[in-house]
């Protein structure tokens, strides 16, 4: 099984020493590349900036990357022949009209930027997946967040989405630990409890390893 992973933020440059980002450490996507290494898949790791030491199983392949472009672009390059694929990375919605070539000095009591919208990985990528390619998206929401999360689903031709919150103690961005639900096309909700992020990679792979074995019954 050959599984494409994205992980971690995008920066967005703004000038030569600034940028729009996020607070993705990586974690998640990092310990998923390490739990399907452990089941004997071969793991392409798309990976943002992030502050982790490199993954260990010498059956991942990590790729870096800093702008959403560049992560669409590299994932665009993997995803035809990936029977997986799992988009876990906090990719920035939108990035400078322009970079300055210089560092913007501070002048004036307001600065205005302009933002335009960066490409849709997933989504992109979601309209040209074979039947036979299983997709995951995350989700971090802060409000409706199954209704975002089921919505996110449809629109990106997920196969199953991982929904964090914010609003959960312990769960997200710069934690060890994290509490997910998981929605499939069904509309069915799995709700996994507060553990380390360790230890829910290996339990979505089991779930993920488990409805692929139950599509092609």
């Amino acid at each position: 099984m050959h599984v494409l992973l994205t992980a971690g933020p995008t920066y967005e440059p703004l000038d030569p020493v600034r940028f729009l980002g996020n607070r993705s450490t990586g974690k998640m996507g990092y310990a998923l590349a390490e739990a399907f290494a452990g089941v004997g898949a071969t793991v392409t790791l798309i990976s943002g900036p992030v502050a982790l030491p490199p993954p260990a199983s010498p059956s991942i392949k990590t790729v870096r990357v800093e702008t959403a472009q560049q992560m669409y672009e590299a994932a665009a390059v993997v995803a035809p022949t990936a029977e997986v694929w799992v988009f876990a990375a906090a990719v920035a919605d939108y990035r400078p009209a322009t970079v300055a070539p210089e560092k913007i000095k501070k002048a004036g009591d307001t600065l205005t930027l302009e933002l335009v919208k960066n490409v849709d990985i997933a989504a992109t990528l979601g309209q040209t997946k074979r039947p036979e390619q299983f997709a995951v998206g995350f989700a971090l929401e802060t409000t409706n967040e199954l209704a975002h999360a089921l919505d996110k689903l449809q629109r990106k031709n997920f196969d199953l989405v991982v929904l964090n919150s914010l609003r959960d103690a312990g769960a997200g961005f710069g934690h060890d630990t994290n509490k997910v639900s998981v929605l499939d096309r069904a509309g069915q909700v799995l709700n996994f409890e507060l553990q380390a992020k360790t230890e829910l990679a290996r339990v979505l792979v089991q779930l993920i390893q488990a409805r692929i074995t139950t599509s092609y019954a």
